[in-house]
């Protein structure tokens, strides 16, 4: 499979467009989980890394109740204000309309950005029919090199996000160190069956690990987890500041980024 078309989005006209061959992986992965468990943030971290790998990237960010671009870059990042839900009010999702729909980082070329803008909620547009989602779905795998897409927790209300697990290649499910994601993903669990999801592309991943939580003994309730991406100030300070795409440099983020790291390398090949 091949990455970005040649002429598209990510090109530029004073640089020469190689010929790059999809790695051997996942070309689009759902990040879902419990609520709270760190999926934007998760789901922005490896788009950044893939983007700083020279890879094009698309981030979907699904959440219909609260828009997140304005939760992940500053005002002025990203060029264009364009909305996930322009998009999904079409007769039919395009090539053109979907490039056009994309917000490209001003620093990171590789990266595109799609979702709700500010002040926006899925009131502000009609129901999406599911054929137009599965279009859009399709659309960015013959977009994008790589796909990481956001999907909220409620997966009953939000059919994007539902269908976005059940189309992806791999999903990584996160959950918190507390009974309250254990409780909410086995209510999960019987949803996921009825829509007739694939188990075998899960990797479970317990998120935010302080030092102090036994994630040994939550690994028991929920079964192995292949990844444990442990706390960072310097990422919940990003968090809070609403500058995600910024780099950690800080000495206590290294294990926090060498999980990322491993999460790409095991799903994505990169």
């Amino acid at each position: 499979m091949l990455n970005f078309k040649k002429g598209g989005l990510f090109s530029r006209k004073d640089e020469p467009e190689p010929d790059v061959q999809q790695e051997s992986g996942a070309q689009v992965l759902a990040v879902w989980g419990s609520p709270g468990s760190g999926k934007t943030t998760t789901a922005v971290k490896l788009a950044k890394y893939l983007a700083d790998k020279k890879k094009d990237v698309a981030l979907l960010l699904c959440d219909s109740t609260t828009p997140m671009i304005p939760c992940i870059c500053p005002p002025g990042e990203l060029e264009g204000d364009h909305s996930l839900g322009s998009i999904l009010v079409a007769n039919a999702i395009t090539q053109t309309l979907l490039k056009q729909g994309c917000n490209t980082h001003k620093r990171m070329r590789h990266l595109a950005v799609i979702g709700l803008q500010k002040g926006e909620s899925e009131r502000c547009y009609p129901t999406a029919p599911t054929e137009l989602i599965r279009q859009l779905l399709e659309a960015l795998r013959d977009m994008a090199s790589y796909v990481v897409i956001d999907c909220s927790s409620y997966i009953y209300f939000d059919e994007l996000s539902a269908m976005s697990i059940l189309e992806a290649d791999a999903v990584l499910r996160l959950m918190n160190c507390d009974l309250k994601s254990v409780s909410y993903l086995s209510s999960q669990q019987e949803y996921l069956k009825m829509g007739g999801f694939d188990f075998g592309k899960m990797y479970k991943a317990v998120s935010n690990v302080k030092s102090s939580e036994a994630s040994e003994h939550m690994e028991q309730v929920m079964g192995s987890a292949v990844f444990s991406i442990p706390h960072s100030p310097e990422v919940a300070s990003q968090v809070l500041a609403g500058n995600l795409f910024a780099d950690l440099g800080l000495k206590d983020s290294r294990g926090y980024r060498k999980e990322i790291e491993k999460i790409a390398r095991e799903v994505f090949g990169v």
